[in-house]
């Protein structure tokens, strides 16, 4: 089985101008949770697919759905944000490309004892989770049953290291801002306004650009 990283980190892709309301909010939420409220200021992913994972079970937790817990994703440079750069699918609205989206980085350790603290249900997938045959686990000691290797490959061309690479970490509902350790931007510009949305608050994350995060 591959081996965890050490201090494995947890990704969430944003566009920046979705700050200001998650930090107004102290939390990330669920994408049922944000439907529900009318939705973020700025969408960047597909509808039809946000409408699919409402309705799609984790399967070691009967009852709860994945459109219901916030998404991970185990590394930055992820398969979504490949199609955001590219801006050609034909179930995409958005179109503004890769530049003013952000990477919220945490710490999985944290998250999950964070978690198991409240406690707050939290799973993970061995690929998508937003396809009907992901396989889900739910215990610390079956994180060496994702693909890590995939995970940190860059060329996800092969469609093993594709499968592999999408594997998420859910959360129940939501997760406190205070646990996003670092923000990465593509650019000087796109980190400017990331930490002028960030305005007064207490809590604010290193606001950094990190091209290799980006393609």
């Amino acid at each position: 089985m591959p081996v965890p990283p050490v201090a494995a980190k947890l990704y969430h892709i944003t566009h920046v101008d979705n700050l200001p309301s998650i930090v107004a909010d102290g939390a990330l939420w669920s994408d049922a949770t944000l439907i529900a409220r009318g939705g973020p200021a700025a969408s960047i992913g597909m509808s039809s697919i946000k409408q699919r994972r409402l309705g799609l079970p984790v399967k070691c937790h009967p009852g709860d759905f994945v459109g219901g817990y916030v998404p991970f994703y185990f590394c930055p440079r992820s398969i979504m944000l490949f199609l955001i750069h590219c801006a050609n699918h034909p179930e995409m609205k958005y179109t503004g490309g890769q530049a003013p989206i952000l990477h919220l980085e945490l710490d999985l350790q944290e998250v999950i004892q964070w978690a198991d603290a409240q406690p707050q249900r939290w799973a993970f997938s061995l690929s998508n989770a937003g396809a009907t045959y992901s396989e889900f686990r739910s215990r610390p000691d079956q994180f060496d049953q994702i693909d890590w290797p995939s995970v940190a490959n860059t060329d996800f061309r092969s469609s093993t290291v594709k499968e592999g690479k999408q594997a998420e970490f859910l959360v129940a509902d939501s997760v406190p801002w205070q646990l996003v350790r670092r923000i990465g931007a593509l650019n000087p510009a796109t980190q400017a306004q990331a930490m002028r949305n960030l305005g007064g608050v207490v809590h604010r994350p290193s606001v950094e650009v990190c091209r290799s995060w980006y393609f």
